[in-house]
């Protein structure tokens, strides 16, 4: 069969050919120069000025998991972006939040979607959730040389086990480590903030709607402490993205959801300015 050319309509020999189901192996042996952790910077002095997502949170509860994030991009002292997207469905049953550096993160995550989908297209099955965990933990690691020069990723990825039947969390450190938390987890900068706030709130018995009022509660109060954590803002109506992922799949609350729920926070919170207590929601 003869290679393709321009103008043929023949894919490239390389699409025919068996091959690995991972597409970061494939892309890695066709054209690598297009995976983020392969590309050369320029020789710079100092950290490079890039913007930068900050803290994720993500809650268990029976029957599922929950996962949020605020919507601040900062860089250095300034705000980059008030309004930025850091959380994603992965697939069908799980979901990751990005923090670190926001254009590095997103092209990731859409790596990552594209590899899961890759996988379940070839195999004609999906991989299990702690297969998902490994393989994001394989694209931080092959991001190593980047978070050397100032341009860290840090995820949390969550999501649904199909066949434990519940929610589960990972978290990662920028060599590629991997740690399964139980019951919550936070990440980015403001994360120190949030996960004592979850810790101070956290149930094992917890509804889904308890779930996901107290995973705004925990960015409140990270947004508190941490300048580069956005809090709900009413007056511009940005609020955290809430996602929840249960046996019937990944679900992100509307903006009218979300609202509601922010806005019972804030105005708990003008009684209380530091939180509820450990024993109220």
């Amino acid at each position: 069969m003869e290679a393709n050319t321009p103008g043929t309509g023949r894919l490239p020999a390389a699409f025919l050919t068996p091959g690995s189901s991972s597409f970061m192996d494939f892309l890695s042996e066709h054209q690598p120069e297009l995976l983020p952790g392969r590309r050369t910077l320029p020789p710079v002095q100092g950290v490079i000025e890039a913007p930068h997502g900050t803290t994720i949170v993500s809650v268990t509860f029976p029957g599922g998991v929950v996962l949020a994030g605020d919507r601040r991009a900062t860089m250095g002292n300034v705000i980059a972006q008030r309004d930025i997207e850091k959380v994603f469905p992965a697939d069908e049953y799980s979901a990751v939040g990005i923090a670190g550096t926001a254009g590095l993160a997103v092209e990731m995550v859409k790596l990552f979607q594209l590899e899961l989908e890759h996988f379940e297209k070839v195999e004609g099955a999906q991989l299990s959730l702690e297969g998902k965990a490994n393989r994001l933990s394989t694209m931080i690691r092959s991001n190593l040389g980047m978070a050397m020069q100032g341009l860290a990723v840090v995820p949390l990825f969550a999501g649904y086990d199909v066949d434990r039947e519940k929610g589960r969390i990972f978290s990662y450190d920028v060599t590629g480590g991997r740690s399964e938390e139980h019951g919550f987890a936070a990440t980015g900068s403001g994360s120190i903030f949030a996960r004592g706030a979850m810790k101070k709130l956290f149930r094992e018995d917890l509804s889904e709607a308890e779930a996901t009022t107290l995973v705004v509660q925990a960015l409140y109060d990270a947004a508190d402490d941490d300048s580069a954590t956005g809090g709900p803002d009413v007056a511009r109506r940005i609020y955290p993205i809430v996602t929840v992922i249960t046996e019937d799949g990944y679900r992100r609350l509307s903006e009218d959801e979300a609202s509601d729920i922010a806005r019972s926070v804030l105005e708990r919170r003008l009684e209380q300015p530091d939180g509820p207590r450990a024993s109220l929601l």
